[in-house]
């Protein structure tokens, strides 16, 4: 495959996962036991084994790497605190409070995210 296609389904897994996890994570929030669906347990871990897969791909296809591209390395910040985040707005025995600061914090990790790979610079290019 080609570098323009592997970043294609890069960017629509990165959208899957996100709309799949706001998804969760209202749900959560709201008290829907969105757990007794097998899809919605399964899918996402299939869908961001492939968003990771081609993100891997990206990198050696293009040989930029988190040690050596600060932007790449705040993405992966980003990234393990998303899914810290992430695992605090889905949790069955937080607070409600609790899964709301982890799904507006989840969110907010995944903004940052999105600005850092349009601007590929881990300060957004304000400096």
């Amino acid at each position: 495959m080609d570098y323009a296609t592997i970043r294609l389904i890069h960017i629509s897994c990165a959208l899957v996962s996100v709309s799949l996890f706001t998804l969760r994570g209202l749900w959560q929030w709201r008290g829907v036991d969105w757990r007794r669906w097998r899809w919605l347990r399964v899918a996402p871990h299939v869908n961001d084994t492939v968003l990771l897969s081609a993100a891997v791909a990206l990198a050696l296809m293009s040989h930029q790497y988190p040690v050596a591209q600060s932007w790449l390395s705040a993405k992966v910040v980003a990234l393990l605190l998303y899914i810290g985040l992430g695992g605090l707005a889905l949790s069955p025995r937080a607070t409600r409070r609790t899964r709301l600061i982890g799904l507006v914090g989840a969110l907010a990790c995944v903004s940052y995210i999105l600005g850092v790979a349009r601007t590929r610079s881990a300060l957004l290019g304000l400096f």
